[in-house]
């Protein structure tokens, strides 16, 4: 997608990333209803239990914002720790698109480019109800063009619920 960049956020950027994962929350609590899994705080902000700090001290892990013409678009959180306990070089841990770029081609561009950026081995797990990510997550990594293994497994354990894409991104 032409003017898209997947930038990797500096320790400044922080807030900027926190602000975004408001509204990150915000469309996933639209699965816990009935619960109190992701309800607001009394200052009406939504408590996350992402400790951002690590996203630029820990090894592996890599805070992403993506930019489409330089206007902030959304973010993806990688890191190497996997739901299935199995080895990946790269878990996608959150990913994140603004409705309003929804549906138009961004979320999948920024896949693709991390898959590019990032060859090996990856993971992605999907909770059961979110089955809009199932779909796009299923059809992101089939249609790129260095897959050169993926494994779909479905758990349901006291680790995870839902879908684990285990797939191999070969070097260019």
């Amino acid at each position: 997608m032409n003017g898209l960049s997947l930038d990797i956020a500096g320790a400044a950027e922080q807030p900027v990333l926190a602000n975004l994962l408001q509204f990150y929350v915000h469309d996933f609590s639209q699965l816990f209803g009935g619960t109190s899994h992701c309800d607001l705080s009394d200052d009406g902000r939504y408590s996350i239990d992402i400790p951002l700090a690590d996203w630029w001290q820990a090894p592996a892990h890599i805070p992403l914002l993506f930019r489409l013409d330089g206007v902030l678009a959304g973010f993806a959180l990688l890191n190497a720790v996997t739901h299935s306990g199995l080895p990946a070089d790269r878990n996608i841990a959150e990913f994140f698109v603004l409705r309003k770029y929804r549906r138009a081609g961004l979320g999948l561009a920024a896949a693709q480019a991390l898959f590019t950026r990032y060859p090996g081995r990856w993971e992605a797990a999907v909770m059961r109800s979110n089955t809009g990510a199932r779909n796009f997550w299923q059809h992101a990594i089939t249609r790129h063009p260095a897959l050169a293994d993926t494994h779909v497994a479905d758990h349901n354990d006291s680790s995870w619920n839902g879908t684990i894409f285990r797939f191999v991104i070969s070097a260019s």
